[in-house]
């Protein structure tokens, strides 16, 4: 499944008069032929090359001058976009990352014209031709479409210099809407988006992360323009790009009742387009039934079952997309699925969702965005990018390891499973995926269902150390970790991905986040592949100098290894939220074996500190000669706005604080 995005953008001026001046050389007169004759740079370039920019910081690497495009929708639909773009390049960095233009075309989308050209910093000008580029596919390995792009590499891309480029592309739209973005990483000096439609069609738009703006009008011409957006500068734990951008969501309807069904009128009328995609895929066949009995031969109850299909669909069906056209959207048949043994997100989970059938386990497709808080409830339109399965839990199934459940007052309790993601089992869902709203789609239309935060207790971490100190100050022993949710899948993917003769860097990379002076003696791993049950790391280590000397006195920090308090909100203020990955609880508790002849002199008070997004509790304590030191952390919420990051500075401040608080050792017999 694909986003369309285009980037495009529109002019306010002070009065009609002033607008239609502009609208008609910007775009009204648009002749690439006659007017882009030679190496000549195009007068519109010339002209915001000259524009007075205001004071950016010193380390702005380069500036969008002008970001523009002109959507014309035809009576029947066809799109044709205009577009113009350019940057001034101030720092080398800025030449690195913006010397060369790609656009993309398929068969669906066409470019007819394209040119690039470059004002170097002493007036100098260079053009390139459609016949300059270069053409690549933005196919991978594991995804085939007929999505291509023109490459074009701007001559003399230097600080000082000016590039920019034009192009018209056609296109034949699935559905009738568009994205405006206008920012950037760097600074967007301008930025305008026209749209132009035939008589009698209406349109609707909605702003995200800017204020909202009226359109200046002009007939059928409707006209918007940001000034000068500041670039994004990129955050630790920050939300996902596509819901910090500021950019506007537009649909636009046409006058013939016949060609409504490309409008996205509400979340129902997705749903019932979906569904169209959808149903003539999910055929049972005999080798489909074949295929379920054998699987689900040895299930004793129905959720067995349910786990055996879910597993194939997960495990066995190797993921590959073949998007061409309308395959960007529409599954491919679950038969054919099954007997090629792959398919991209959505034919997987057409493919489970067929096989569930066969058991009468009723199953929907579901749309879902990877970006949390990407898909907005108060404005359907198709910005999801991601296919997994609803499940309805049949009467009597038991549900108390199935976590990722939502009661729906019309589709009755649901389990979301995504058979993409490879280390989550069933009962559980990817980080990314919860809490943002999501399409069920079923054969009555769409139903907006938000998908479940997980609580913290499905997202364990729970780390036991039995440790030895010496009078030397060196530090042996063992750990045993025990992971499952979130924090399994984390490590399970890092360790499935790494050779098994270089696992033992995964944990010596861990250990020398928290220790200086280390061997790793011993390293061992439990159910690695077995994604339903807890994994299991049980290592050794030796670390010398540990504790640091001084007279007759040890000092040693008993929260030996993990490290919770970030340093995330250290330095210059933030601009953007926090997320964190997910809710979870993590646990250390270490027991560490003090030296002959050494009492504690003094310990550290415990520690209890909370917000709003999460709590943390320490102590410590003696033991005879053990030293026993406990801790929890646990994050409930998973954003954090903006207004509220001085709190949760607070909140990690001291969980710094006592993560390096220490110990002091005597020893008793001089």
């Amino acid at each position: 499944m694909r986003n369309r995005r285009a980037s495009s953008r529109a002019r306010k001026t002070a009065g009609i008069a002033a607008l239609a001046a502009l609208v008609s050389l910007a775009f009204g007169l648009w002749r690439p032929k006659s007017a882009l004759a030679g190496d000549a740079a195009p007068d519109w370039l010339r002209a915001v090359a000259q524009e007075k920019l205001p004071e950016y910081p010193k380390d702005t690497i380069a500036v969008v001058l002008l970001d523009e495009e002109q959507a014309v929708i035809k009576d029947n639909g066809d799109v044709e976009s205009h577009v113009r773009r350019a940057f001034r390049i101030l720092r080398p960095e800025g030449a690195d990352r913006y010397r060369r233009v790609g656009v993309l075309f398929n068969n669906e989308m066409k470019i007819s014209f394209l040119k690039a050209w470059t004002i170097t910093a002493n007036g100098s000008e260079l053009s390139l031709k459609e016949k300059d580029a270069a053409e690549r596919t933005v196919s991978s390995y594991e995804v085939f479409s007929d999505l291509r792009e023109k490459i074009m590499e701007f001559p003399e891309a230097k600080p000082g210099s000016v590039v920019g480029y034009e192009y018209v592309q056609k296109q034949r739209p699935f559905t009738f809407d568009n994205v405006w973005s206008f920012q950037e990483r760097v600074p967007v000096h301008r930025s305008r988006f026209v749209l132009q439609l035939p008589a009698g069609w209406e349109y609707s738009a909605q702003w995200a992360n800017h204020s909202e703006q009226a359109p200046q009008e002009l007939g059928n011409q409707y006209v918007w323009e940001v000034m000068d957006s500041p670039g994004i500068e990129i955050e630790p734990d920050m939300p996902p790009w596509p819901t910090i951008v500021g950019h506007m969501v537009i649909k636009y309807f046409p006058r013939d009742p016949a060609m409504r069904a490309k409008t996205i009128g509400t979340w129902n009328d997705i749903g019932t387009w979906y569904y169209s995609l959808i149903a003539p895929r999910r055929v049972v066949t005999p080798e489909i039934q074949k295929k379920v009995a054998e699987l689900t031969a040895s299930s004793p109850d129905l959720l067995g079952k349910i786990k055996a299909l879910a597993s194939y669909s997960q495990t066995q069906i190797r993921y590959a997309a073949i998007e061409v056209g309308i395959g960007g959207q529409q599954p491919h048949a679950a038969a054919d699925v099954l007997a090629h043994g792959y398919g991209d997100c959505k034919d997987k989970a057409t493919l489970l969702n067929t096989m569930l059938q066969v058991i009468g386990v009723e199953a929907y497709n579901v749309m879902i965005s990877p970006y949390r808080g990407y898909v907005r409830k108060d404005f359907p339109m198709l910005m999801f990018g991601h296919s997994i399965s609803a499940i309805r839990v049949p009467d009597g199934v038991p549900t108390q390891s199935l976590y990722a459940t939502v009661d729906d007052p019309k589709l009755g309790k649901l389990l979301f499973f995504d058979p993409t993601d490879p280390y989550v089992p069933l009962g559980y869902l990817p980080s990314s995926e919860q809490d943002g709203y999501a399409l069920v789609v079923s054969q009555g239309g769409g139903e907006l269902v938000r998908a479940p935060l997980l609580p913290a207790s499905t997202n364990r971490l729970l780390r036991t150390g039995t440790l030895n100190l010496s009078e030397t100050g060196s530090l042996d022993g063992t750990v045993l970790e025990t992971r499952w949710g979130g924090p399994a899948e984390m490590r399970r993917a890092q360790l499935i991905g790494t050779e098994p003769k270089l696992r033992a860097k995964v944990f010596e990379e861990f250990l020398g986040a928290s220790l200086n002076n280390f061997t790793l003696t011993h390293a061992s791993i439990g159910n690695l592949e077995q994604y339903d049950q807890t994994l299991t790391l049980n290592y050794s280590f030796v670390s010398t100098g540990y504790a640091k000397s001084a007279g007759n006195l040890l000092i040693v920090q008993p929260r030996v290894i993990g490290t919770k308090g970030w340093n995330i909100l250290a330095g210059k203020p933030r601009k953007y939220p926090i997320e964190f990955q997910e809710a979870t609880r993590q646990d250390d508790v270490f027991d560490i074996t003090l030296p002959k002849g050494y009492v504690v002199d003094e310990l550290p008070n415990p520690v209890k500190t909370e917000c709003a997004y999460g709590s943390y509790r320490s102590e410590m304590k003696i033991d005879g000669n053990v030293l026993h030191y406990k801790r929890t952390y646990e994050i409930t919420d998973v954003m954090v706005p903006a207004q509220k990051l001085d709190e949760v500075k607070e909140f990690f401040h001291q969980i710094a604080a006592d993560e390096h608080a220490s110990a002091i050792l005597r020893r008793a017999n001089p």
